[in-house]
């Protein structure tokens, strides 16, 4: 039997959420470990479908995948897990039968743990339709438990038997505390408005009172939101510069935009010593003369590909002190007009500057970034961790990995993590449980460059988008999707006349959907009036029939607002 005292639940209560329709349905549950615990929590949801999910009843339900040696073990305590032995080859290890329902959404977690050192661990779903299917990976040590967390998308129905899989054949896998819970579509999405409730939105109590503070029943009072709360926007070119119907398009939708090369080193200094910034400059106040925050993309990018010619061929002092001049040029330049940096571009899948300054070289980059503009977060942004599960080099894991790393060196306390977003057909599921993974940093999120190439392309970026603005750890979401005439990298939202596309059309469709409806209503018998508002900036008029005047206020709803605080309002 497992000890109750050294286990302890995850599993969320069942709830009944309204969205339109009415759908029962287990509520999901965004928690995430990132620690290595001693002793492994209960599965979440109990299990879910996964038949004796902490071996209570042996072996009961599990198999041997890959013609491996799996025994049942004991801890000290009495927590009781299967281990599997000797192991030649990667896929050796135990497994389980399912029976996966095409459409349903799935979210699979795990705690593992090897006899020795350290090592990754891939949980892998072998279905009759659709070949070996990834859904999440984690780094296994010895000593502890560490949580694999993932999801997949079933795109057919049919048998699977998931299993668990190390390159390290020297070290035994042990697992606990399995668990395979299935969602509809329905279901999934109202998680989404359950949470979209939840994290964007806030009820605002207004109570009308006259000059000696008595309520006011019957006050008519209108509030009417100016600017959302939530950043979202796009990536914008220096075709923007010249072509008001561009500006006029863009401004009209969006809070935030990165540029999508005229801030780049390659783009600001082509040739060593001849900088310019003409196209970055106009740009900038472009943003600022409209209201729209700027993210600085980027200082430096580790891939070699996009390091400049004569970058490369420096010797190492002089990389070094080239990379300090762009460092101490652009940061100072934009210091103030920017909110974020990608301070080292895609450094957890490349590492050009590590190979040529040292192992340390991101986190001294990091460190001078914090010292030059003490008020911008700091990203990390790179690719493939939530597009796809099968690259092993930027999971959620190996990208906590790279982060902490960065943190280790120093007081770095702006640190942010940046998730570009380049999407081919998007799992749903593994989305999700990527973010889940991620948040555990307790640092701000943002996808940074999302995009997709697809012939579902609009379907599909509405499914990103939906997912990313109601998962409580993100906190905004930029599009790459920057006008050209020739056309745009991967995906437009306009055509070349700035009428939308489909995509556009999704994207005014959830700016609509995500933005309060204007408030017109009249004060209670107690002079109180309760809405229920997205995040943002509002305008407030309240007047009385009592009264010739009126009172105008402007009010912020924000995470840090409390829930029906009365805002007291003398008319």
């Amino acid at each position: 039997m497992k000890i109750s005292l050294l286990k302890f639940f995850l599993l969320f209560s069942s709830a009944t959420i309204f969205t339109g329709n009415l759908v029962t349905s287990i509520s999901y549950d965004y928690s995430a470990s990132i620690e290595c615990l001693v002793e492994p929590p209960r599965p979440q949801y109990g299990g879910g479908i996964v038949r004796n999910p902490e071996f209570n009843d042996g072996l009961k339900g599990w198999s041997v995948f890959g013609y491996g040696q799996i025994a049942e073990r004991t801890s000290d305590t009495g927590n009781m897990f299967l281990a599997t032995e000797r192991r030649r080859l990667s896929h050796q290890s135990v497994s389980q039968k399912v029976y996966l329902q095409r459409g349903m959404l799935y979210t699979f977690s795990a705690w593992l743990q090897v006899d020795q050192g350290n090592t990754t661990v891939t949980a892998i779903f072998k279905t009759a339709k659709d070949g070996f299917v990834h859904v999440g990976a984690v780094e296994a040590r010895s000593g502890c438990w560490s949580m694999l967390k993932g999801g997949l998308t079933a795109k057919s129905f049919g048998p699977a038997e998931f299993y668990f899989e190390s390159n390290n054949t020297s070290v035994e896998i042990w697992v606990d505390s399995v668990s395979l819970q299935p969602f509809t579509e329905d279901q999934w999405r109202a998680h989404q408005e359950e949470s979209i409730n939840k994290v964007r939105k806030k009820t605002v109590a207004v109570q009308a009172v006259d000059a000696n503070g008595h309520a006011l029943p019957g006050a008519s009072v209108t509030i009417k939101q100016k600017r959302s709360g939530f950043p979202l926007g796009c990536a914008i070119a220096n075709t923007i510069l010249e072509n008001k119907a561009y500006q006029t398009w863009f401004t009209s939708r969006f809070t935030v935009t990165t540029f999508e090369n005229e801030m780049k080193w390659y783009a600001n200094e082509r040739e060593q010593g001849k900088e310019t910034y003409t196209d970055a400059d106009a740009m900038v106040a472009f943003a600022k003369q409209h209201g729209i925050a700027v993210r600085g993309h980027n200082v430096v990018w580790n891939d070699p590909q996009d390091v400049q010619s004569w970058v490369k061929s420096l010797p190492t002092q002089q990389l070094g002190e080239a990379v300090n001049r762009r460092f101490n040029s652009v940061m100072p330049r934009y210091r103030g007009k920017v909110i974020a940096w990608d301070v080292v571009n895609e450094n957890v899948h490349f590492s050009y500057f590590e190979s040529q300054l040292g192992q340390n070289a991101s986190s001294i980059f990091y460190q001078q970034a914090h010292q030059l503009d003490p008020h911008a977060l700091m990203f990390l942004n790179d690719f493939n961790t939530l597009e796809v599960p099968v690259d092993g080099n930027v999971t959620p894991e190996k990208y906590l990995q790279k982060l902490r790393q960065i943190q280790s060196f120093g007081n770095l306390s702006r640190m942010a993590i940046g998730l570009e977003g380049h999407f081919g057909r998007p799992d749903i599921s593994y989305m999700r449980s990527a973010l889940d993974k991620l948040a555990g940093a307790n640092v701000p999120i943002w996808l940074t460059e999302v995009d997709v190439a697809h012939s579902n392309q609009t379907k599909y970026l509405e499914d990103i988008l939906r997912e990313a603005y109601s998962h409580p750890a993100v906190q905004g979401i930029v599009m790459w999707g920057a006008w050209h005439p020739q056309g745009c990298w991967r995906m437009c939202l306009t055509d070349n006349n700035f009428k939308n596309l489909p995509t556009g059309d999704v994207v005014d469709k959830l700016i609509f959907e995500w933005r309060s409806d204007n408030v017109t209503a009249t004060t209670d018998a107690d002079g109180l009036l309760r809405a229920e508002l997205f995040h943002g900036e509002y305008e407030i008029t309240i007047n009385h029939p009592s009264s010739n005047s009126s009172s105008m206020l402007s009010l912020t709803v924000d995470s840090a607002s409390q829930n029906n605080n009365v805002l007291r309002v003398m008319i």
